[in-house]
């Protein structure tokens, strides 16, 4: 091996470039058809979602060349459902749609308006149960499997609806539902209905566990129909409870741990029942490092599988044919698979493309935590600067991401970004500042009526944080983030001028007011948890509002944005940017046609970290 080049930090040639960037094919989902014979996942290319099928051990083939598949209720998620030998899944035009696994073309089974998710068909196959929404109206729908029939709304009355199933039995259902202004992961309720008729209706529901302070998440009944299993979150901690549905009995299998995620989307799948009913699978997030484990039924016996090299799973889904559990699996310096694991025999059936990276090139993360000024524990996770042929002298420049959310995380999951910026000699630093979920529900109810305070606090800290423990240069740090991460980006900028040499902002959040109004609704009133009730806590809204104080903004400063985001209209970029320019501040602002809530496009994504390299050295590493 030849020995390393020295060349300064943040000037390493990188193979990792713009257009490697673009070419990644992130992996969504994984599920099996009804028999066990076939596994199917979606994958995102460019701006397609594209469903794969794999049968047995025949070469994967895809299933839906020319739609896009993608779920549209709020944020999406909850794209499709696989049956014995079909799969139904949502398009972006928001029908619903029916394929055969082995021929023919898909069909729309539901009509053009509103949109849908979360389709699950009946145990006989004649039944699709789905989430629906239009005109702002959420219900839970039922439409025939092959579209011969109008649908009808099933269940209706709340405001939101997520993770409909059905009883094995195929006379009840069970679902997830909550009205405003709650969010998922803050109240939730779980209900289960009896079902009759030629044409199901409900005729007796069920409150099972939940209210407005207490989140259930992804209801599941087994498959022998025994038990109706979910996770709920009451204190500080998630269980893994399991409801006798004919009895009564409630047990409690797992407490004390963090298994939830933050329903931001339909369709999350923490864990899974094996086949005969005996057991559960469940992966659990430990400060952001995933772990795989199994629980018996009926003495509670909890094993750790082996799932190294990879440190964090998602979508979950156990065979119904044997034990053989399915998912996306990946670690920092692993890209996103499609894996099984059957006793500890672990099998590849999909690589995304960015395995064209190479490993060398992909840092391992470490658990990080730092002091607020106000002595708080703040969380993050820390790359140092990564590169087979090249190191650095002195300290090198950082980049401190700040998730959005902002209920949320960053887990120890394969990013295609973290690299682009190490291999090129950053170091790198996700914050989960208080409001992150994954550290008790304390840590995560902090920033309630906070928002715009502690997280910049804690951005600010552990940028000093890293000056103090001699792991940044302390002229050359920069804050990105988006939505509500943006949110953060810029008040750091406007409160503390300095600090960062430069700011990134993807899609964030100018104007609290006018983001009160112009959101759309899954976030209407999200900001009455997070913010306070107008009018009542204007002046916190005027306080927090980056628009209300960008004279003060003195760093350069990069602002991206989508035309057709709904949850951040472009008019909060465009608003701070007529600041800046007014100013004199060094800044660009892209504005990418097409593009929503995040980049899809494969032009969108070269053009972005085509702009933000050159701003970085134009800002950060020579000006």
């Amino acid at each position: 091996m030849s020995e390393k080049q020295q060349v300064a930090y943040g000037f390493w040639p990188s193979s990792i470039s713009a257009e490697t960037m673009g070419a990644q094919t992130p992996l969504l989902d994984v599920q099996w058809n009804k028999t066990g014979d076939s596994l199917i996942w979606l994958e995102r290319r460019s701006d397609r979602g594209v469903l794969v099928c794999r049968r047995g051990d025949e070469a994967p083939y895809d299933l839906t060349d020319g739609y896009m598949v993608r779920g549209s209720v709020g944020y999406g998620g909850g794209d499709y459902t696989v049956s014995k030998d079909s799969v139904v899944f949502a398009e972006k035009d928001g029908r619903l749609y029916h394929q055969s696994l082995t021929s023919g073309s898909a069909r729309p089974i539901t009509p053009a308006f509103g949109a849908a998710a979360s389709p699950v068909v009946s145990p006989d196959g004649r039944w699709v149960l789905y989430v629906h929404t239009y005109e702002d109206t959420d219900v839970v729908g039922l439409v025939d499997s092959q579209g011969r029939h109008w649908p009808v709304d099933l269940v209706s009355g709340a405001d939101f609806y997520m993770q409909p199933i059905w009883h094995p039995a195929g006379d009840r259902i069970a679902w997830i539902e909550w009205d405003q202004p709650q969010m998922p992961w803050d109240g939730t309720r779980l209900k289960i209905a009896h079902l009759d008729g030629e044409t199901p209706g409900v005729i007796e529901t069920t409150l099972m566990g939940g209210d407005k302070d207490t989140p259930v998440f992804q209801p599941a009944f087994s498959p022998d129909g025994t038990w109706l299993s979910y996770i709920i979150t009451e204190g500080e901690w998630d269980q893994l409870v399991i409801h006798n549905i004919a009895s009564g009995q409630r047990r409690i299998l797992v407490e004390d741990v963090t298994l939830a995620e933050p329903a931001w989307v339909q369709g999350i799948r923490v864990y899974g029942w094996s086949p005969g009913s005996e057991k559960i699978y469940y992966h659990q997030n430990d400060q952001g490092f995933g772990s795989l484990w199994e629980v018996d039924i009926e003495s509670g016996h909890r094993t750790q599988i082996d799932i190294a090299p990879y440190t964090w799973i998602s979508q979950i889904a156990v065979s119904p044919a044997q034990d053989v559990l399915a998912c996306i699996a990946s670690a920092s310096n692993v890209p996103d698979r499609i894996v099984t694991i059957e006793k500890n025999r672990r099998t590849i059936h999909r690589r995304s493309r960015s395995e064209m990276i190479p490993a060398q090139e992909l840092p391992v993360p470490e658990a990080i935590t730092w002091s607020a000024s106000d002595g708080a524990i703040v969380h993050g996770l820390y790359y140092p600067p990564a590169s087979s042929h090249f190191i650095g002298a002195g300290k090198p420049p950082a980049i401190l991401c700040i998730h959005g959310g902002p209920t949320g995380q960053q887990t120890a999951v394969y990013s295609s970004e973290v690299p682009f910026f190490t291999s090129r000699g950053y170091a790198y630093l996700y914050v989960n500042y208080r409001g992150s979920t994954g550290y008790g529900r304390s840590y995560m109810t902090a920033l309630r009526e906070h928002w715009g305070e502690y997280d910049t606090e804690d951005a600010v800290s552990g940028a000093r944080a890293l000056i103090d423990q001699d792991l940044a240069d302390p002229d050359r740090i920069v804050i990105k983030g988006g939505s509500a991460g943006g949110f953060t980006v810029l008040n750091a900028l406007v409160h503390h001028p300095g600090v960062f040499r430069a700011g990134l902002c993807l899609y964030g959040v100018t104007n609290l007011f006018s983001l009160a109004t112009d959101t759309h609704k899954f976030e209407a009133r999200y900001l009455d948890i997070m913010v306070g009730m107008l009018p009542e806590t204007g002046a916190r809204y005027q306080a927090w509002s980056p628009f209300f104080h960008a004279d003060k903004i003195r760093d350069p400063v990069a602002v991206f944005q989508g035309t057709e985001d709904k949850v951040v209209p472009p008019d909060q970029a465009e608003s701070i940017v007529q600041i800046l320019q007014r100013n004199g501040v060094p800044h660009i602002y892209r504005l990418y046609e097409g593009e929503g809530h995040g980049w899809r496009k494969t032009e969108t994504i070269v053009s972005f970290y085509d702009d933000v390299d050159r701003f970085l050295k134009q800002h950060v590493l020579i000006g």
